[in-house]
């Protein structure tokens, strides 16, 4: 059975950073997406950032929302079945549940915008940004 435990939300001042992780168990990160999304209070649920090993496991390919491109960074870690997502320079707007999810199809594009192509997702874990 998949799980996905997700770690690391807080409280923190704007222009703070926080990092995010997600790690795995029954499952092993390979050539599967696995993405980050949030929810804010009152809004839908949004895709922040996706990872997805090219097929040689030599590089991977990442794709970012505009509103966190240059302030957030998603990586991996196989040897700790770990993703993470590293929030710098964070506003009050990012507040929100942050979630991670997988795209159990292996090697299908990493598509934030298509929330229902990730079918397995962690419980969310709360950040907080204060102006």
């Amino acid at each position: 059975q998949v799980q996905l435990v997700e770690s690391g939300g807080g409280s923190v001042q704007a222009g703070g950073s926080l990092r995010l992780s997600c790690v795995a168990s029954g499952y092993t990160y390979s050539g599967n997406c696995v993405g980050w999304f949030r929810q804010a209070p009152g809004k839908e649920r949004e895709g922040v950032a996706a990872i997805r090993a090219g097929t040689g496991y030599t590089s991977y390919y990442t794709v970012y929302t505009d509103s966190v491109k240059g302030r957030f960074t998603i990586s991996q870690d196989n040897a700790k079945n770990t993703v993470y997502l590293q929030m710098n320079i964070l506003k009050p707007e990012d507040t929100a549940i942050y979630y991670c999810a997988v795209d159990a199809v292996l090697w299908r594009q990493c598509v934030i915008s298509h929330e229902g192509n990730f079918g397995y997702w962690g419980q969310g874990t709360q950040v907080t940004v204060s102006s």
